[in-house]
């Protein structure tokens, strides 16, 4: 299995390579440290499987995402497992959004399993997907927390008027905002009200809670 392998920092890369070549079914056909070089790598090589860290220069945030989409998209014979520090399930949930086929993502503790790589690189070679049981795990529970969460109960668009109140805007800027009128939006604020369970409180002080609420539990952060 030819393997082309992205890491930026130096000992790590040269040692997992060191590694990955000693497991004998792995042939790594080049070792990069940035996402210009992991690009032009595959191209160069067509190789069966990419391992790539998830964070690399130029900006060190999410180039081995981004490399997967692109490797996946041209070269879809090539799978990819990215490789990443910690159990973030939002990195996870962008690189699988739009299909998993031929996608893994692994936390970087199981380099050191040199069998457990070799089998995720195996997989999605083969188009099968590879999640780290950790983050499958975080996902699970962000899911139950959201299916727990009192904006569960709101419509798309009573969250719609949530979010532009948390910005600050009035009655008549959310109605703006949205092409409705202002009877229609203060019936939604009304309706959320309800199901957040501030129906008895002042007016003033439910849009504040309800603001509170809906940021406290992950709708957003208030425009700056």
């Amino acid at each position: 299995m030819r393997v082309v392998f992205a890491e930026d920092d130096y000992l790590v890369r040269e040692g997992t390579a060191a590694l990955l070549a000693q497991a004998g079914e792995v042939e790594v056909v080049e070792a990069v440290s940035d996402l210009d070089g992991l690009l032009a790598a595959v191209e160069r090589h067509r190789p069966d499987a990419v391992l790539t860290d998830i964070r690399m220069p130029p900006t060190k945030t999410t180039e081995g995402i981004d490399a997967a989409r692109r490797i996946r998209r041209d070269y879809p014979g090539t799978g990819v497992v990215v490789l990443s520090q910690y159990a973030e399930e939002e990195y996870a949930y962008e690189l699988l959004k739009d299909g998993a086929e031929g996608l893994g993502y692994l936390l970087k503790e199981r380099v050191a399993d040199v069998e457990e790589i070799v089998r995720a690189l195996r997989d999605v070679a083969s188009g099968g997907s590879v999640l780290d049981p950790k983050v499958v795990e975080g996902l699970v529970s962000r899911r139950d927390r959201e299916a727990h969460s009192p904006l569960a109960r709101l419509t798309e668009r009573e969250r719609e008027v949530l979010g532009l109140m948390a910005e600050g805007k009035n009655n008549a800027a959310v109605a703006a905002s949205l092409f409705l009128t202002e009877r229609a939006v203060e019936k939604h604020i009304n309706s959320l009200f309800h199901k957040l369970g501030l129906s008895e409180e002042p007016n003033v002080h439910r849009r504040v809670m309800a603001v509170l609420t809906f940021l406290r539990e992950g709708g957003g952060p208030p425009a700056a």
